[in-house]
């Protein structure tokens, strides 16, 4: 049985230090932004369409194929802050799942949804993991914890491991051979790395 729609958030809202600054998702890797490459391989898998969390001026995400959701507490408290933009604006729709993803992984796998899908229980959340490391930001969430998440978020909490170890998850683990799926560029380093992968 398929899986029911889900909202695909793709995460925008680092500030890239270690790369000089600006935004990641939209450096590019074999002549295509990393966000175009991750809207290539998410987009399929989400029947409800794409959002993307980002502050600022959105202008900049002209080509985006979605609504870019600011953040709807203030401080910018990190991905937790775009992950509830995300599960307020899937909630508003009757969509009751969000798939996150970072706006810098530019080879994510394309059962993603599907897999965390099979490994989620009907309330709780599903991680994807690769070896032995667990990807906080790159989940399938209930939008029904959305309020949930904005308490925590108001109380001055921002840790991501800690709001899923309160409420649980599954995880789906994938292979790092031959290429981890879920590389993300941290520094110019990735960036060589991935462009060495995509070119073998």
């Amino acid at each position: 049985m398929a899986p029911p729609p889900v909202l695909g958030l793709i995460l925008a809202g680092g500030r890239a230090r270690r790369m000089g600054g600006g935004d990641k998702p939209l450096l590019r890797l074999g002549g295509r932004t990393l966000l175009e490459r991750v809207v290539e391989r998410l987009g399929p898998q989400c029947a409800a369409g794409l959002a993307l969390s980002a502050n600022g001026d959105p202008a900049r995400f002209s080509g985006f194929p979605g609504p870019v959701l600011p953040d709807p507490v203030p401080d910018q408290p990190g991905p937790l802050a775009g992950i509830l933009a995300g599960l307020e604006h899937a909630g508003a729709r009757g969509v009751a799942r969000v798939v996150s993803v970072s706006g810098d992984a530019p080879f994510l796998p394309g059962n993603l949804v599907a897999r965390l899908h099979a490994v989620a229980s009907e309330t709780g959340i599903a991680l994807a993991a690769s070896g032995e490391r667990q990807h906080y930001t790159i989940a399938l969430w209930p939008t029904a914890l959305r309020d949930a998440l904005r308490d925590y978020l108001e109380g001055g909490e921002r840790r991501v491991g800690a709001f899923i170890a309160r409420h649980g998850a599954a995880v789906a683990t994938w292979p790092v051979e031959p290429v981890d799926p879920f590389l993300n560029i941290n520094a110019p380093e990735d960036l060589a790395a991935a462009e060495a992968l995509d070119r073998g």
